[in-house]
């Protein structure tokens, strides 16, 4: 027989159970459903009925947060914008909300081929609007059925649908891109460790500005514009192969326009890049006075003027990652750090588009979503002149 003793208060709330003072307590978990709690371990009544109210408070707060104005008749549409607006913007970061506003007006909405109300919502109409959104990009099917089941939690928490019928709808695997970069600590070592390496200028070019490896070294000097902090992307240098019999018979790198009409581009760049820029074009007037040179222009050259071999940077960086025991990075690493840059900064996927050279929105939300992680906070290693606005497409 159980010697268990409950004892009511004269408040009605809050009971005396085995030796100490107790209240139970309303709470909504995450399925929108509201559960029945119990808190114990008061010393007085008068303690328990404290937290008794503190609880009542907060739930009836939280019950407010999920009752939309407007009326029963709103549609998916209407609702999607409002719960937006008015309920999930209230509870995330804005780095979030800029990716939340890409998957809401980008995937989700423009594929709702007719209007509902959401009331009258079923799984085949989601179903049919995940379809049409999974088409973007491999994450996109993914990230728009998480969206919709958010909306429709705080749907059913207001009371506008009987149960979410959004976790019915047919599940997306999310395919990750193969992305690595370093977290603050390991980024800040890294950059610690090259200071003193004969490429830390294109290691600060592939950081600070996302350029690909073939525009790193299809830059030249006349493409800066020092008083203003302006690169403008006018090349790329790439491999042109020679085929005989199907097979490669000789090499040689070539000037080429950028991967796409996009990539020619304008950015601002840091004051670090600019030192930097000087420090080399010092050391390029003193190879001219050494060496048979060859001058093309080119910021990142050997001490005759030629070009680097394309392979020679992902070398230094896989060298130095092992030597300080970082995971191995390369070039295309360094242009990821970069857009997780770019993201804690607040920047717009179509301005990190805009800055990295991509054809398609899409694009960047493809392959940066994995990295938009709010607990990596590497702003320090920026100056005030990386903004937002540092995008100037060229028309």
């Amino acid at each position: 027989m159980s010697d268990k003793k409950i004892i009511k208060g004269k408040s009605g709330v809050a009971f005396y159970e085995y030796t100490s003072w107790a209240h139970r307590y309303k709470k909504i978990d995450i399925n929108g459903k509201i559960k029945l709690c119990k808190k114990k371990g008061f010393k007085t009544e008068e303690e328990a009925i404290e937290s008794y109210n503190k609880y009542k408070k907060e739930f009836e707060e939280e019950l407010k947060k999920f009752h939309i104005t407007v009326d029963k008749d709103i549609t998916i549409r209407e609702y999607l914008t409002h719960w937006f607006d008015n309920i999930y913007s209230e509870r995330i970061e804005s780095k979030t909300k800029m990716v939340g506003l890409y998957i809401l007006n980008s995937l989700i909405l423009p594929n709702i081929e007719y209007d509902i109300k959401v009331s009258l919502t079923t799984k085949e109409y989601l179903d049919d609007i995940l379809e049409k959104a999974s088409k973007y990009t491999k994450c996109s099917g993914y990230a728009a059925r998480g969206m919709i089941i958010l909306a429709f939690k705080d749907a059913y928490k207001g009371g506008y649908i009987n149960y979410n019928v959004a976790l019915q709808t047919k599940a997306y695997i999310r395919e990750k891109p193969n992305i690595r970069i370093f977290s603050r600590f390991q980024l800040k070592r890294f950059l610690n460790t090259v200071k003193n390496n004969s490429y830390y200028l294109e290691i600060l070019l592939g950081v600070f500005c996302g350029l690909r490896k073939g525009e790193i070294y299809g830059l030249k000097f006349k493409d800066f514009d020092l008083e203003n902090n302006i690169l403008s992307i006018n090349r790329q240098l790439k491999l042109e192969f020679e085929y005989k019999d199907n097979k490669i018979v000789s090499s040689k790198l070539v000037e080429a326009p950028p991967k796409t009409p996009e990539s020619k581009r304008k950015l601002k760049f840091p004051e670090i890049i600019k030192i930097e820029l000087i420090k080399r074009a010092e050391l390029v007037e003193e190879n001219k006075r050494k060496y048979d040179y060859k001058d093309n222009d080119y910021i990142s050259c050997q001490k005759n003027g030629l070009p680097h071999y394309p392979g020679c940077l992902n070398k230094v960086l896989y060298k130095i990652c092992n030597e300080l025991s970082l995971p191995s990075i390369s070039v295309h690493s360094l242009r990821h750090m970069c857009a997780t840059i770019l993201i804690e900064s607040g920047v717009t996927l179509a301005k990190i588009a805009a800055f990295l050279g991509h054809t398609s929105i899409h694009t960047t939300f493809e392959y940066y979503c994995e990295v938009m992680d709010e607990k990596q906070k590497i702003l320090n290693f920026i100056n005030d002149n990386f903004s937002e606005e540092i995008i100037e497409n060229e028309t």
